[in-house]
């Protein structure tokens, strides 16, 4: 298999990277909501916030789903490695998000314990937020590998690093459910969430240059991949597209615009994945084994890459058509 910017490997880490940055649009609002939801008064306030995303909600996950099974189907060495690795917070991810999917739907039916529902459905948003966060920050700290197989203890992924990374998504899920909220909200519901943006876009812009800062020194070639000569002239763009955006997404939060900060949010998320790609890549378990070395037979890739070609138009389909179907502000009716 050469290596290359066409060959299969690179193909499919370009579609798991797309699955990943996928789920972050499409759930990270979502958990965002919950991560702030303490903040809105319970009764209509609240069910407001719920309703602009319960159309929607349930389909955001399907993402998610594609980036994990990809990576255990395309590059499943990679995945051998790094599931024993990250067991504790994969299993903690994956039972809070199921958590505050059920709470999602029996605050409607149970409406005796609503505060109880109210209070998992944010607990399960944030566990989940911290553990991905942590996941993400323990993988790029390095995992332990000898031969082809994980190497390290059990507690390797909880380092002050990985905890940095995970407070930190959990302040830039926040800040896009507030912006959705500008977005989807009017009146004083609005007006609430716009100030919870301007603070939140500070916090978010704060843990963007710690984790930026610190992550050049946890590896040489992570120093290397930022400010070797001449490749130093493209990373460069980076933070400079960072400060462009941050400057249109406070712009547009002065204007009161108010689609503008949903999408800049959302664009300096992008910056942060171009960020993780430039600091990674071409590995997938970061300084132990690149995708090549990680990725299953040519013919298997083939023939999956296949179907996601079929499968990921119809997913993006009706997605675009479900959120066409419910866009512009919500209102107090609700969709349970």
């Amino acid at each position: 298999m050469m290596t290359g910017f066409f060959d299969l490997p690179t193909i499919w880490a370009f579609v798991i990277a797309f699955a990943v940055f996928a789920y972050v649009v499409m759930d990270g609002f979502d958990l965002g909501l919950g991560i702030l939801f303490p903040a809105f008064a319970p009764g209509p306030q609240r069910d407001r916030v719920m309703n602009s995303v319960a159309p929607v909600w349930d389909g955001n996950e399907t993402w998610l789903v594609l980036g994990g099974g990809g990576l255990m189907a395309a590059f499943p060495l990679a995945y051998a490695i790094i599931l024993p690795a990250l067991y504790a917070p994969i299993i903690a991810m994956l039972l809070a998000l199921i958590f505050r999917g059920v709470a999602f739907e029996f605050r409607w039916r149970d409406a005796r314990h609503r505060r109880a529902w109210d209070f998992a459905f944010t607990a399960g948003s944030i566990v989940a937020t911290l553990a991905q966060g942590i996941t993400l920050g323990a993988l790029l700290q390095g995992i332990a590998v000898e031969g082809r197989s994980y190497a390290g203890g059990w507690w390797d992924w909880l380092t002050p690093f990985s905890l940095l990374v995970g407070v930190s998504l959990v302040i830039g899920y926040a800040l896009l459910g507030a912006t959705w909220l500008v977005m989807k909200t009017d009146g004083v519901l609005q007006l609430q969430c716009r100030s919870l943006a301007l603070r939140l876009g500070i916090a978010t812009l704060v843990c963007m240059a710690a984790v930026s800062a610190a992550t050049p020194f946890l590896s040489g070639a992570y120093y290397e991949a930022w400010f070797a000569w001449p490749r130093v002239l493209f990373t460069a763009q980076v933070p400079l597209l960072v400060l462009i955006c941050s400057a249109a997404f406070f712009y547009s939060l002065k204007r009161d615009h108010d689609y503008t900060p949903f999408l800049m949010a959302l664009a300096l998320f992008a910056l942060g994945l171009a960020g993780l790609g430039v600091s990674i890549f071409p590995h997938v378990v970061p300084q132990a084994v690149t995708i090549w070395e990680a990725a299953a037979p040519a013919a298997s890739l083939g023939f999956m890459l296949v179907g996601a070609a079929v499968l990921i138009p119809i997913i993006l389909g009706y997605t675009a058509y479900a959120y066409w179907v419910f866009r512009g502000k919500t209102g107090h009716e609700g969709y349970h």
